[in-house]
């Protein structure tokens, strides 16, 4: 995904939800919150969906290249290996899904939610993942940290506002 294509691009970052953790995801013109835990099943599913599509071009020429198989017996093998794969045991904010680009033998990760879809290769998929994985780590904490300054009862709840803005302007 470009980041010069604002229409293409998935953002992320911590926020909070009537008090509770939450991250905020940008995609062209759609926002949409999500709780932390479909943020982090999102980032396991990027990084698995990125090693699953490497595996699948090297499954892919191995079978052409030292089992000569042809394109239907690859695609039968390589349906019937994706049967096999465990589902994700929670819930993702995106549909991620594994592609291996058979004619180009590039290994791909389709993302979507919604109308909205884009590929990623796998190092994009990975720097994804890390970015997710941060997100919702820091909504966790945000909240944490925003419960401890009103308790502390120095700021009021503008400076803690404040304070979270001039601190989500340092990330940027």
């Amino acid at each position: 995904m470009t980041p010069t294509d604002s229409d293409r691009v998935c953002l992320i970052e911590s926020t909070h939800d009537q008090g509770k953790p939450a991250c905020l995801v940008t995609w062209g013109t759609v926002r949409s919150i999500a709780a932390p835990a479909a943020v982090l099943g999102t980032a396991r599913d990027l990084m698995a969906a990125a090693a699953g599509a490497e595996t699948d071009v090297a499954l892919i020429a191995g079978l052409r290249e030292d089992l000569k198989l042809q394109d239907g017996g690859v695609g039968a093998v390589l349906e019937a290996v994706r049967a096999r794969r465990t589902p994700p045991p929670t819930p993702s904010f995106l549909r991620v899904h594994t592609v291996a680009a058979a004619r180009t033998n590039r290994p791909l990760v389709h993302i979507g939610r919604g109308s909205m879809k884009g590929a990623l290769t796998p190092d994009e998929a990975r720097a994804m993942a890390q970015q997710w994985t941060e997100a919702a780590v820091s909504a966790q904490m945000d909240v944490r940290i925003r419960y401890a300054l009103g308790e502390w009862g120095a700021l009021d709840p503008d400076d803690v506002d404040r304070f979270f803005t001039i601190l989500q302007g340092l990330q940027r």
